[in-house]
């Protein structure tokens, strides 16, 4: 039944009353908020959570916060923080409270290097864990005293690296996996193919288990006057209670967490009576870097570049979601980056283990003409290898943490077959088709000798036409020099340098240094980071706007994420790569990771 023209009246009356109640309710939140904005008491102690996932970025909306609306703490927030307490006179003082941040080796190296630079300031930095293991420690003790409550537990007890491998669980189901790959290292197949480690994933595993092992006893060593010996027998009888780990001088002391506020009211000089002044992450949050003559100056664009990779759009990660590279939003930053007349450089952040081979060469692409216009310094998370590290490669120059996992580079055709699951749930198939290869993407039989040519000729091409050429151009060498690094083999940022596949070590302020250097910028002038693409407003987040679709989405992928969480850990690596493993039965070639490595 038509609507009559009374009822559109109204119904257009009392959509624009609604907009201009719901203007007015942001409007006065804001205002009050603003009346209440956070001011910082002379001689404070800031307090900063370690905790959580620490995603590279995380936008940071007034809006959302006023929804009650938890938005993520992100790595960069917390070293905006750290940098803007070194030169803050009103901050006397770090606290880190440290419980288990799910972040990995590269993120760790960068954060130990941001408590170094605050210490510069002759500040005092203090770290408190109710427990700790390797990494958590690893981050503590870049302080200048380590606490933990009577009761705690403290595990240095050494690396061990988890792979998961799952033929056990496909033979059960009458599935088989069949790929081919190009590099002796790529072994992302082993996962379904077999119950254990290859001689040459096993070589891999263990050079960075070294690697790791040698860095963090050194470190210990280094921080706890100790030396490597006495480190290394520390860690063989580990585990330690807090008592016992202040009888090995590996903490300062066994303190509750009101009788450490009392230790840093004495180094601060406070009196008897006075209470100490403390400040959140969140309240201090409202101090900007501009008011303490922090990012100002020239501007310099900041890309993020975190999670698998994907074609068409990024996802950002807002409610509880994961976070994804999408060619075209990266493609689109960097583009408008390298158009804008004001951003005099590019820093690209990438932290991601790969995906899709056509979406990484999309955005290495769009690299390629940004290059022409301005300097552009990748900086590296914990992982930049595979389709990471081929947008990577397309760079100036390139900065990662010794720690950092990159490399890989090599490529892989892969599916799961599962006629015998068809066989034995009583389903049968039948092809009539019309072509010689027409029926090469069928899912229950293995391919014929010829398919599997077809197969291996494509990832022969992006290996050998795309991927080594492009690292070889990027880097500066030959093809021979970059295949004999490459096949697939991951390195660590360590490892990397000695083999030119990165330039030197450091995070992401160290990248924008780099940056200014590049772009001749004064050393001795700040720069203004510029986030690209600007983070899109909460509203718009959930509406939709401009040339986006409608995130109507946005809560189901929240649910999609939090039924995979609810799941054993073992299966949410699965589900995590569901999609790409759908990709590759569509028979795309892909640049990832060959194994998930979980290192602790």
């Amino acid at each position: 039944m038509a609507m009559s023209k009374t009822a559109k009246t109204l119904l257009i009356i009392g959509g624009v009353l609604c907009a201009v109640v719901l203007v007015a309710i942001i409007g006065i939140a804001l205002l009050i908020e603003a009346m209440g904005k956070s001011t910082i008491a002379d001689n404070s102690v800031l307090v900063l959570n370690v905790s959580g996932s620490l995603p590279d970025y995380a936008a940071e909306d007034p809006t959302a916060k006023i929804f009650g609306i938890n938005q993520a703490q992100s790595l960069s927030s917390l070293l905006t923080q750290l940098k803007k307490a070194k030169v803050d006179a009103r901050v006397g003082a770090v606290l880190l409270d440290i419980d288990y941040p799910a972040i990995g080796w590269g993120k760790a190296e960068e954060l130990r290097a941001a408590i170094t630079d605050y210490k510069t300031s002759g500040k005092p930095v203090y770290a408190y864990m109710e427990g700790g293991s390797n990494k958590e420690y690893y981050v503590a003790i870049a302080a200048d005293k380590i606490f933990m409550p009577p009761t705690g537990d403290l595990f240095i007890n050494g690396f061990a690296a988890q792979a998961q491998f799952y033929k056990g669980s496909l033979d059960k189901l009458g599935v088989e996996w069949e790929d081919v790959h190009v590099g002796k290292y790529k072994s992302l197949s082993e996962s379904f193919t077999r119950t254990d480690h290859s001689p040459e994933s096993r070589e891999v595993v263990n050079a960075i288990l070294d690697d790791y092992f040698g860095r963090v006893v050194s470190a210990i060593s280094e921080a706890r006057k100790k030396s490597p010996e006495e480190v290394r027998a520390i860690i063989d009888n580990a585990r330690y209670t807090a008592v016992s780990a202040q009888q090995e001088n590996l903490i300062d002391g066994a303190k509750y967490r009101d009788e450490v506020n009392q230790e840093l009211k004495i180094r601060l000089g406070y009196k008897e009576t006075e209470n100490l002044r403390q400040t959140t992450a969140n309240a201090y949050k409202e101090i900007t870097p501009e008011s303490l003559g922090l990012n100002d100056g020239e501007r310099i664009a900041v890309i993020f570049a975190s999670g698998i990779i994907t074609s068409g759009k990024s996802a950002d990660g807002n409610f509880g979601a994961a976070q994804t590279i999408g060619s075209d939003t990266i493609s689109k930053a960097v583009k408008d980056a390298a158009d804008d007349d004001s951003i005099k450089a590019i820093v690209l952040r990438v932290d991601s283990g790969g995906g899709s081979a056509l979406a990484s060469d999309l955005m290495w692409h769009t690299l390629e003409y940004a290059k022409t216009k301005k300097p552009i310094v990748t900086s590296m998370g914990d992982v930049a290898a595979s389709g990471g590290y081929y947008i990577a490669a397309n760079s100036h120059k390139i900065v990662a943490e010794p720690s950092t996992i990159t490399g890989s580079i090599g490529v892989v055709l892969g599916r799961p077959v599962i006629g015998g699951l068809y066989e034995w749930l009583g389903i049968s198939n039948e092809y009539i088709s019309r072509g010689k290869n027409a029926a090469i993407f069928r899912e229950d039989k293995k391919w014929t000798p010829e398919e599997r040519e077809v197969f291996q000729r494509s990832a022969n091409f992006f290996y050998w036409d795309n991927f080594v050429p492009k690292v070889a151009a990027g880097r500066g060498r030959s093809v021979e020099q970059i295949h004999e690094v490459a096949q697939g083999r991951v390195w660590t940022g360590a490892q990397a340098k000695e083999n030119g596949l990165i330039d030197e070590f450091g995070g992401l302020t160290r990248a924008v240094e780099v940056a200014k250097e590049l772009a001749n910028l004064p050393a001795d002038k700040d720069v203004k980071r510029v986030v690209f693409p600007a983070p899109r407003p909460f509203l718009q987040s959930i509406f939709g706007g401009d040339d986006e679709e409608p995130t109507v989405s946005a809560a189901g992928k929240a649910q999609q994420d939090a039924i995979v969480k609810a799941l054993p850990k073992a299966l949410q690596k699965m589900f995590r790569y569901a999609a790409l493993y759908d990709n590759l039965n569509r028979g795309e070639t892909m640049a990832i990771l060959p194994l998930e490595l979980e290192i602790k």
